[in-house]
């Protein structure tokens, strides 16, 4: 069963590459990334909000009172992310933003991780997990030296 997560999450991984490169190309086509970002979460909006009313039931936002303010900064860093990152790929290319994105998000996995931030299962980062890093930066940094 694990297998089949895993499996899911490689693959989102590659939808979340093609996605960002789209957004990155209508920013270019556009000439204006911040417009393109924009368009990208209206729609993204109008997608969550059908996706949210499928499963919409009395009192679905009743456990928001007990959800921290700070959490919800998420949707704003993410809205900040994607621009980010839709400006970034037309400047270096799609595979330097997204070899440097993966390892900023092992980096920040491990950290979550080992300190369990956010409801994540605490796993302790060994010397192995550290040298693992080193060796994926090392790796980024020559997959992306030009």
């Amino acid at each position: 069963m694990k297998l089949q997560l895993y499996v899911l999450t490689l693959f989102l991984g590659i939808v979340l590459a093609v996605h960002l490169a789209m957004n990155g190309a209508v920013g270019a086509a556009l000439n204006n990334p911040r417009v393109a970002n924009a368009l990208f979460w209206i729609i993204g909006a109008v997608m969550a909000a059908i996706i949210g009313v499928t499963g919409w039931q009395a009192g679905a936002l009743g456990g928001l009172r007990n959800v921290h303010p700070l959490l919800l900064a998420a949707g704003a860093i993410g809205a900040c992310l994607v621009f980010g990152i839709a400006w970034l790929i037309p400047q270096i290319g799609a595979g330097p933003v997204m070899l440097g994105l993966l390892a900023g998000q092992i980096l920040g996995g491990m950290a979550m991780s080992h300190y369990g931030w956010l409801g994540s299962p605490v796993q302790p980062v060994s010397p192995v997990n550290v040298v693992g890093a080193m060796v994926m930066v090392a790796g980024v940094l020559l997959a992306t030296r030009r």
